[in-house]
């Protein structure tokens, strides 16, 4: 029936050891020296253990396989045995075992079987980061990938080529060099081009020699810049050294009776500087005899020029010996409240003052500076001093003197315009940031700016006398060191208070507001300083030459690949996550910089002011591009990867997105452009910590999609094999009962394994041309994908109540059960308890109010209740739908459900946390007098199990024994089987550290007292 079943399957199509990969991804993210990470600033990267592994695991064929070229497995055999004798010691416990086995006994690698356990063993160790430069991994992995690409009909002396349309950070196409493939990247964003550029052309040309080159002209940048500088950054005269200015944006109180001279009210976020166990410092207001905030008069000049008498409320540094001795700060959530007259000043007005100040960053005020001392560790904290504001006011006037003088085709300071109000991920322009400029104060443009015209300088000078080729190679690195300088030194970067140390504008996928931030020094010789800048930046340079071959990165839409067709053999992509991340807007940010360095030898990449961004293949509400914009165009991005795939060559497309919306639009695009999925694999690629991780359905893996063309030998698309669609439904489940089962021993588990098995449900689905009913009708994908959840959903609930029949607990019970198993990713991967960021904006990083509670995207929790046989408008006792969310009420929150007499609707009351108990008992002794039973008495039990079990826990909490007696004993709710069983499936649902979790604990743990 399948053209391509003369085709050997690949390892990745029949195994990988996702369990072990993903323990080294998750590792990569906290290894910074000489990771590409480190070289610049890319979101959602793919991490280099995934796709060092991946590409491995595709381009080999399995030795198991009846098609595999005998000319591989001997090979592989041979290779094998000589890892065995010589490399055994540089292996993991897992493969020592096996290998010692074959040491021992050779004729075990003669059973093809064994063959592929090891090397499977062998992706599984070199996917660690120690071993990625390691020469005998390298050597082993290149010599059987230009084996597996001969065997498979590729010429003597060649190697397979590994394209990524969607390059991105360059992780994939980097990967697919140094096991020796060779790798075209591709990206329409110039920034992307660029990184591309330095790992797989500059890097693997010029090595060592390109970082010696960056090293000395970094080095001579800044000598240059130290001595323009220096009277703008002054040294303390006791010999300490600024590393870090404290800034708060202000606003003018607008308490009624302030009289002329308003109240500057700075908006900081809180009033700690260092918070590390042992070591408190801290900022508290100056304050009289009479507990009053004291206030100095002084004259604010303006981002306008306009001046202005305020009253400055006095701050003095002081140690802390508790947390308590700490008051909280100014801001909350957008409202400013005055130290001095206690008025708040609501967020709209807010915004309205600083929109007036074009962001406010230009008039902050300066209120700590940070530094060290010779001979002295740690870091020292002061107030400001008359030599710092002098500084400070003669580097504005500075930066307006230059730009007076400036006649270059760009503006000193760049003005180019900030995306539409609304972007994702974009807060900014709430409060005046129109322009790039706008988002950094006037010292901090005087720095970059200087930065900026040493780097070109530099390049051109270098130019002069060396070869062009390392001359652009040079100066495109000095360039990356600038953006990173950028990255630290904006008005959006934060001080962390528990490190000690500043953090950069990115600290996630967006620009939300931020209210204090701090300026770091340049020339410290501390964290954020060009030193460290320039140390990443060829530290990088320095790790990459263990790839000895150079690949080729250009700017060019995925939609029309350059390529020939049947010119690949491996298409292997990260596509934009749906409406996840705008890396276009994003970029913006760094491509004003790269602008003003590098257009001179990169004009083809940065002659647009901005990154393009109508063509980009995300979904943007503000740029009119909705589902079926993207379901467009990456289904014609898909098409084009197909036809420059030879038809035996493998697919793999990386996806990541929790909305049921994304994944649909993606598989549709998939299966219309031509390809049949063959496997599916996730892989944990991300931090249990993140901001979207806490009580979210965020994925904590990226599901890896394996496909092939759909395809004749001559390429052709075949399109006359039609399947049944009551053959497609009766082997769906049995896919879906095979697969979970294997992702839970993998540690897969929630939306993870949700999205996880959409892979082998599409192997069942995507091998047919079309599916067609009995009357002829065909079977959309969206149809087909309602029954794949259905049954997911089913399966995992069997997993859930193991040994029990599911189907004997009511569906409220049901839906909160596998709810919460959905959000149960990354608990069971090791990442613990995730605890979210807290936003400096009133709203969080998606414009809307944040949800308390176990959140679901709304269709993704619509389908899991249909697959359960669950209706959520029938169960408004347990969920709440609030436009494209929906929640799962807390206990508590069905407390007058629950105990109450008349009540039919769960509260929407959303309790904080630290008032959950107060809350609790005193609704439980409402209810207990409205429904006329005391503490002694016992409440009448709920209609279903999960109402008995929540009414059981909240008597619990309250400490109400005797009432908790009586329910369970006279009342009977523990006379039921299912209420402990139910009971104990919470137990291990919800996360740690939840009330629900220490309460159906404690009520598990009463069980046997009671007699049960």
């Amino acid at each position: 029936m399948n053209a391509a079943a003369n085709y050997p399957k690949r390892l990745i199509e029949v195994d990988l050891p996702i369990r072990r990969i993903s323990a080294h991804a998750r590792r990569e993210k906290s290894i910074r020296h000489g990771h590409i990470s480190t070289l610049h600033i890319w979101w959602a990267r793919r991490p280099l253990a995934a796709c060092r592994a991946v590409i491995l695991a595709a381009l080999w064929p399995d030795p198991a396989d009846t098609h595999c070229p005998p000319a591989f497995r001997d090979e592989a055999r041979r290779r094998m045995l000589a890892w065995a004798r010589d490399c055994i010691a540089k292996t993991s416990p897992e493969s020592y075992r096996r290998l010692m086995a074959v040491r021992n006994n050779p004729a075990v690698l003669d059973d093809p079987v064994e063959l592929r356990k090891v090397l499977l063993d062998f992706i599984a160790d070199f996917a660690n980061w120690d071993n990625s430069t390691d020469q005998d991994y390298l050597e082993t992995s290149r010599a059987l990938v230009r084996a597996a690409h001969e065997a498979l009909g590729g010429e003597p002396g060649t190697r397979p080529l590994v394209v990524d349309p969607f390059a991105g950070g360059g992780s994939i196409p980097l990967e697919a060099l140094r096991v020796g493939a060779d790798a075209f990247a591709s990206d329409l964003n110039p920034v992307a081009v660029l990184l591309n550029k330095v790992v797989l052309e500059y890097i693997p040309r010029y090595g060592q020699q390109l970082a010696d080159e960056v090293r000395r002209w970094g080095n001579w940048i800044k000598e240059q810049a130290e001595r323009e500088l220096a009277e703008f950054y002054p040294r303390d005269p006791d010999g300490a050294t600024p590393i870090a200015y404290l800034w708060a944006r202000t606003i003018l109180s607008e308490a009624p009776g302030q009289g002329e001279v308003p109240v500057e009210v700075p908006l900081m976020r809180s009033l700690w500087l260092a918070k590390k166990p042992g070591r408190y410092r801290a900022l508290r207001w100056v304050r009289d005899d009479r507990g009053q905030v004291q206030t100095e008069i002084v004259e604010v000049t303006y981002a306008d020029g306009t001046t202005r008498l305020v009253r400055r409320p006095l701050l003095e540094i002081f140690e802390p010996v508790s947390a308590a001795e700490v008051e909280e700060g100014t801001v909350k959530r957008g409202s400013a409240t005055c130290p001095v007259t206690g008025y708040t000043t609501p967020v709209k007005s807010v915004r309205e003052q600083l929109k007036k100040r074009r962001g406010g960053a230009a008039d902050a005020r300066l209120f700590c500076v940070v530094t060290t001392r010779p001979g002295q560790q740690g870091r020292f904290y002061r107030l400001p001093t008359d030599r710092d504001l002098d500084a400070v006011r003669k580097a504005a006037e500075e930066l307006e003197r230059r730009q007076r003088q400036h006649r270059g085709a760009l503006s000193l300071v760049p003005d180019e315009p900030l995306p539409p109000q609304g972007t994702l991920g974009f807060r900014v322009q709430l409060y005046g940031m129109e322009q790039w400029g706008d988002l950094f104060s006037p010292r901090q443009a005087l720095a970059l700016t200087t930065l900026a015209r040493l780097v070109q300088r530099a390049g051109e000078q270098w130019a002069l006398e060396h070869e062009k080729g390392l001359a652009t190679a040079v100066q495109t690195c000095l360039a990356l060191a600038v953006n990173r300088q950028a990255d630290k030194l904006s008005s959006l970067a934060r001080w962390d208070v528990s490190r000690e140390n500043p953090q950069g504008t990115f600290s996630r996928q967006a620009l939300p507001m931020v209210w204090d931030f701090d300026e770091v020094y340049l020339f410290s010789g501390y964290g954020g300083d060009w030193d460290t800048a320039l140390a990443w930046v060829v530290q990088v340079i320095e790790h990459c030459p263990s790839v000895n071959q150079t690949g080729l990165a250009e700017k060019v839409s995925a939609n029309a690949h350059p390529l020939p067709d049947d010119s690949a053999h491996c298409f292997f992509t990260d596509p934009p996550y749906y409406d996840a991340v705008p890396y276009a807007d994003l970029s913006d940010f760094f491509i004003v910089w790269l602008r003003r360095t590098l257009e001179n030898i990169h004009s083809d990449l940065l002659g647009d002011a901005l990154a393009p961004k109508d063509d980009e293949c995300i979904v943007d509400e503000i740029k009119s591009k909705d589902k079926i914009y993207f379901e467009t165009t990456i289904g014609r991005a898909m098409a084009e990867g197909r036809r420059v795939l030879v038809p035996d060559g493998i697919g793999v497309v990386v996806f990541a997105h929790k909305s049921t919306a994304g994944w649909e639009a993606l598989l549709q695009a998939m299966v219309d452009a031509g390809w049949r999925v063959t496997g599916s694999w996730p892989i944990d690629t991300e931090m249990g910590t993140r901001l979207r991780a806490r009580d979210s359905a965020a994925l904590a893996s990226s599901v890896h999609l394996v496909c092939r063309p759909r395809e004749n030998p001559d390429g052709s698309l075949r399109i006359d094999e039609i399947g049944d669609w009551r053959d497609v439904l009766n082997e769906l489940p049995k896919r879906i009962h095979e697969w979970l089962p294997r992702l839970a021993k993998e540690g897969i588990v929630g939306a993870d394994a949700i999205f996880a098995c959409l892979g082998p449900a599409l192997e069942v689905f995507s091998r047919y041309s079309r599916v067609e009913k009995a009357s002829g009708e065909p079977v959309t994908l969206r149809e087909y994908l309602e029954h794949v959840w259905a049954a997911v959903a089913r399966e995992a609930l069997s997993t859930i109540f193991t040994g029990a029949d599911a189907t004997g607990f009511e569906e409220d019970a049901r839906l909160t059960a596998m709810w919460l198993w959905t959000l149960s990713a990354g608990r069971a991967n090791g990442n613990g308890n995730p605890v979210a960021e807290e936003t400096d904006d009133e709203e969080g990083d998606n414009g809307k109010a944040v949800s308390v509670g176990f959140v679901l995207e709304y269709d993704a929790a619509r389908k899991i209740a249909q697959g359960l046989g669950a209706h959520l408008e029938k169960l408004a006792h347990v969920v709440q739908v609030k436009g494209e969310t929906a929640r799962l009420l807390r206990v508590t929150e069905r407390t007058r459900y629950l105990f109450g007499k008349d009540q039919a609707q769960a509260t929407t009351a959303k309790p904080k946390k630290k008032k959950t108990q107060i809350s609790l008992f005193a609704e439980l002794e409402e209810v207990e007098e409205e429904a006329d039973w005391g503490v002694k008495a016992a409440p009448k039990p709920g209609t279903t199990v999960l109402d008995r079990v929540h009414q059981a826990m909240i008597l619990f909490a309250s400490g109400r024994a005797e009432a908790l007696k009586r329910f369970l004993v006279e009342e009977g709710a523990g006379n039921d089987a299912r209420f402990w069983r139910l009971a104990q499936a919470l137990s291990a649902l919800y996360p740690p550290g939840t009330d629900e979790k220490r309460w159906v604990d404690g009520l598990l743990a009463r069980k046997k007292s009671l007699g049960y």
